[in-house]
């Protein structure tokens, strides 16, 4: 198994220089990266953000959860990525989706196609950027991007880490083919924000998650890191106070507590709860919430590198 890693994602702060601090706030505190999300509501650009964290720290690793790969040409985004792979000295993860926010596609005039064709030019966009980060040039035809003598020049010397994940099985096909770490998520096929996640995140979702990825992966799956984003994230006092926050975002009943996006609970509950996740599913990478990175850095302390 993997030791734990821990990483912040977030997306914005009052000014650039606080957003620095905030990067240097996580590197203190112990979290291993920190991501930046990839939408057109208030939040600072990408890849401009996670370069200025880069620049801002020495030991952070920056990245994406998740581009938007529709936005993106991935040629000139294989370029963009190379360079802030050199701007970070290799301390670098980048985060790559199908996309699946109905109103960035909206706001962009672009088509919201089917799932299966996001998911399928994804896969040729991975392919065409994890050769030209390892070649330095290449060329491709496929049924979504034809490229003809594309080069990256100045990369980095070693390729980025990429992470894809998902909740469907295409999605998470192509993660356990092409990503170094697989995120497993609730369902997006609603296109919207929010939506039924208590309903979605049941035991039985990451159970069939992950033999999906086992089954794509092959002799891949050791050398898999497997994330998870968590989304009710507090450190409380007790048992009942964590069952009653659970509920009160949407998670009934104290079965919910060991849901994997769910981590709500005294610091020594939390602590045996990630054990336990790991040895059931694998998960390592786990992924907290800006708000809740001073709160949760106890956990973090305790497992982190373990």
């Amino acid at each position: 198994m993997f030791p734990f890693r821990f990483a912040v994602h977030s997306a914005l702060a009052p000014t650039m220089a606080a957003w620095r601090d905030r990067a240097r706030a996580a590197e203190g505190l112990g979290y291993s990266a920190l991501y930046v999300t990839d939408h057109f509501d208030a939040q600072f650009g990408p890849l401009v953000a996670a370069t200025v964290a880069a620049e801002a720290t020495e030991t952070l690793h920056v990245g994406t959860v998740v581009l938007n790969n529709d936005l993106r040409n991935p040629v000139v985004l294989a370029k963009e990525i190379a360079s802030l792979g050199l701007a970070a000295e290799g301390r670098i993860e980048v985060g790559l989706g199908a996309g699946w926010l109905r109103s960035d596609y909206e706001e962009t005039g672009i088509d919201y196609d089917a799932a299966g064709v996001r998911v399928a030019r994804l896969a040729e966009s991975l392919m065409i950027m994890r050769a030209l980060w390892s070649e330095g040039e290449t060329t491709f035809e496929g049924a979504h991007y034809t490229v003809r003598g594309a080069r990256c020049d100045p990369r980095p010397s070693s390729p980025p880490r990429i992470i894809v994940g998902g909740g469907g099985k295409r999605v998470l096909t192509v993660a356990a083919e092409q990503a170094d770490i697989v995120g497993v998520n609730t369902s997006l096929a609603s296109g919207e924000k929010g939506g039924d996640m208590a309903s979605q995140a049941s035991f039985d979702h990451y159970d069939r998650c992950l033999a999906w990825v086992r089954q794509a992966a092959g002799h891949r799956f050791d050398s898999l890191e497997l994330q998870i984003v968590a989304f009710a994230v507090n450190v409380v006092g007790s048992r009942r106070a964590a069952a009653r926050t659970a509920s009160m975002l949407g998670f009934p009943g104290e079965e919910a507590l060991e849901l994997p996006v769910v981590l709500l609970g005294t610091e020594d509950e939390l602590c045996e709860r990630l054990v336990e996740r790991r040895e059931k599913w694998g998960f390592s990478n786990v992924v907290v919430p800006g708000e809740a990175m001073e709160v949760f850095a106890p956990v973090v302390a305790r497992l982190a590198g373990t």
